[in-house]
């Protein structure tokens, strides 16, 4: 999901090198999943499928026909907040709740997210905007900084359990613990760092790795829980598996029982989609020891003394991109990946370079690790 209104994709890297950077802009991040060309879902009642129909795409178009005002950030959180459930949850582990509404025949999207930098002192981040498409220019996202000036409460009930009271009425925003979520035993070689459990919009768990010998850090496929996918193989080799759902692409380890995620869909990073990858969620509420902040300093010494240890910098404008993989147009594309894996010369320390890449001046490379 985007990071900021400064860069449609949300990633940004400094001219001429350097650290890699995402403007977050203190939380605006959000993008809507496209509804299916069916439609939209049913109420399921108990016993019932939920199934997805035309008819009821085409009767939720018009949406709320009540006048908006999308000029005031409050006026649109009010008609958020008024649609929200009494409880809901934050599955996502950079804590944004993401919303999605038709107005006029127009989707709106944006999240409300309870930033672990300030959210004990009072305060969450609203963003919304014009649902993104690759047909039509996107429009600034528009964002605020909420809290006791603008008649919102935010009370912390409990570790990870908000209440936020808006005009009389009260919404508990119950936020993802995954605080006990280990790999399993073997899974994580002696040269890598866990960093910790990342729980994507798109409803796909990962865990966040460092490997300190090639220094980059890459996502496993959390397979100690359902995946909520079909994997299927890719055409280009046996070891490249894309999911079905989401279009991400995992290479096999061919050293131990795990997936790489190596890639995600081009058109879906383009639309800043719940499918652009799991760059934007990390595992905020778990890495109070700084394991994150080590291992960036590890890759980049220079940014001692700049980045707090979830990476941010500037005030927490900007925020350390961490999205080792390739956004893909077509599955060629992958084939840099399982021809690098495939050269029996690679010592196995080694073998993991190929699943770090680097698009830089020069065009995509992997597994450029000094021998």
């Amino acid at each position: 999901m985007i990071q900021g209104p400064e860069s449609s994709a949300g990633r940004v890297r400094p001219a001429g090198g350097g650290a890699r950077l995402r403007r977050v802009a203190k939380g605006l991040a959000g993008a809507a999943l496209m509804l299916a060309a069916s439609g939209a879902v049913l109420a399921q009642e108990a016993g019932r499928p939920a199934i997805q129909t035309n008819q009821a795409y085409v009767d939720s178009l018009p949406g709320d026909a009540a006048a908006i005002d999308f000029a005031d950030p409050v006026a649109v959180f009010r008609h958020v907040f008024s649609g929200l459930d009494g409880e809901v949850t934050v599955y996502p582990t950079e804590n944004y709740f993401y919303y999605r509404f038709l107005h006029r025949g127009v989707r709106y999207a944006g999240n409300i997210r309870l930033d672990v930098l300030d959210r004990d002192d009072g305060w969450l981040h609203f963003a919304y905007f014009r649902d993104y498409t690759e047909w039509s220019s996107s429009e600034p996202v528009s964002y605020r900084r909420l809290g006791p000036q603008d008649g919102i409460a935010v009370t912390r009930l409990a570790p990870l359990r908000y209440a936020v009271a808006f005009e009389g009425r009260t919404v508990v925003f119950q936020l993802n613990d995954l605080a006990g979520v280990r790999p399993p035993e073997g899974l994580i070689r002696a040269d890598e760092t866990y960093i910790g459990p990342v729980h994507d919009e798109s409803g796909i768990r990962f865990f966040a790795l460092y490997n300190r010998t090639i220094k980059a850090f890459q996502y496993l496929l959390d397979e100690s829980v359902p995946v909520l996918d079909v994997l299927e193989p890719s055409a280009i080799s046996p070891d490249i598996l894309i999911g079905v759902r989401t279009g991400f692409a995992f290479h096999r380890d061919k050293y131990r029982d795990r997936k790489i995620l190596i890639g995600v869909f081009e058109g879906n990073a383009n639309v800043n989609n719940y499918f652009d990858g799991p760059f934007d969620q990390l595992p905020d509420n778990f890495l109070a020891d700084g394991r994150l902040r080590e291992a960036i300093l590890d890759i980049e010494p220079d940014l001692a003394g700049t980045i707090d240890r979830y990476g941010n910098s500037n005030g927490g404008a900007e925020r350390y991109f961490i999205g080792s993989y390739l956004h893909y147009r077509y599955h060629d594309d992958l084939a840099v990946f399982s021809d690098c894996a495939a050269d029996t010369s690679l010592p196995e320390e080694l073998y993991y370079g190929c699943f770090s890449i680097d698009e830089g001046p020069d065009g995509l490379t992997a597994g450029e690790v000094d021998r």
